[in-house]
């Protein structure tokens, strides 16, 4: 071989050795890179996953220590006879550390994520029940008269009540009758009977109109009386015929003052708008509670809301829904 071509067959040899030695450190450099994010990935994916279980049971936690606060209310002396807006349960808990709620052998550790609980409850029955819309399985003239006057206070419009009444009607006749039309020929699917009023979009209210409604409605399991001792002026006065807004929301401010222990306390405070008042329409007491409740960590939000029933002592959950993780500087609905 010539000197020159040998050279040159080197110079090939040589560049043919380092792109393979570059290829091969590319690889392993790649396969160390794949193997690292996969330690990386299973680690974040493990401690999302203890996140999330931890942040289960603080909230599991903190519902349990708000049913305990409603039994400890019905078994008092006060509680046995009226729910009012003075009570202990209905004060909201601010934004708190968990670390000053733990024992001195629990405390917080540096380098822990700090934890912040906050919460209020309810009393769902200073709302209108929608289900109060049905007597008998019939949309009730009188219920429907009172939600009139409401959606006329919020301006909301009533061709969505009608609407509302009437599927919702059909949906009850459904489930009672194995999925058949109700009468007139209004179809409904049975599988559409709303459980909480963000589900009332199926039955005709608007987005809209649900956002305005939000704080003043609600739908429970049953028929179920107003709580006059909690009520908002709006509801107060579309409850009772002949109740402006003046002059319900100087019966709150008498109420604030003195809650009503009774419903014949009720009506003498109320004036000719009181002598309305029946046993099955009103109370000063009340059944059904929504919890909400909200957690902080670091920088990540949970919140929760929780329907319970309270027979007695014995305080029981119908419903729990956990809304999706958020960053921070989302307030508490």
């Amino acid at each position: 071989m010539r000197p020159h071509a040998f050279l040159a067959h080197a110079r090939r040899q040589q560049g043919a050795a380092l792109i393979t030695a570059m290829l091969t450190v590319a690889l392993v450099t790649t396969l160390a890179s794949a193997a690292l994010w996969q330690q990386w990935r299973q680690v974040e994916i493990e401690s999302a996953e203890r996140g999330r279980s931890q942040t289960a049971w603080m909230m599991t936690g903190a519902l349990d220590w708000t049913r305990l606060i409603l039994r400890e209310d019905a078994i008092s002396a006060q509680g046995a006879a009226m729910d009012h807006l003075g009570e202990p349960w209905a004060l909201p808990v601010q934004e708190s550390k968990l670390s000053t709620f733990l024992s001195q052998d629990q405390q917080w550790r540096e380098g822990d994520a700090e934890v912040f609980l906050s919460g209020y409850i309810t009393d769902v029955q200073s709302r209108m029940n929608v289900m109060n819309l049905l007597k008998d399985g019939r949309v009730s003239t009188r219920a429907l008269a009172q939600f009139s006057a409401l959606f006329e206070r919020l301006d909301v419009p009533l061709e969505e009540l009608q609407n509302l009444a009437q599927q919702l009607e059909a949906s009850v006749y459904a489930i009672a009758n194995g999925g058949s039309n109700a009468p007139g020929g209004l179809r409904s699917n049975p599988a559409l009977l709303p459980q909480r009023t963000e589900q009332l979009v199926w039955l005709g209210l608007s987005p809209k109109s649900l956002a305005v409604l939000q704080d003043f409605i609600t739908i429970l399991p049953e028929t179920t009386p107003l709580n006059l001792n909690t009520a908002s002026a709006e509801v107060l006065s579309a409850s009772l015929p002949g109740l402006d807004m003046v002059s319900a929301r100087q019966a709150i401010d008498n109420r604030q003052r003195s809650p009503w222990s009774s419903l014949d306390a009720a009506r003498k405070s109320l004036g000719d708008p009181g002598r309305q008042l029946s046993d099955s329409e009103h109370s000063i007491k009340s059944r059904y509670f929504e919890v909400n409740g909200r957690m902080r960590i670091d920088n990540v939000v949970q919140q929760e809301r929780t329907l319970v029933q309270r027979d007695g002592s014995q305080v029981r959950m119908l419903w729990r829904v956990k809304n999706p993780p958020q960053l921070l500087n989302t307030t508490l609905k």
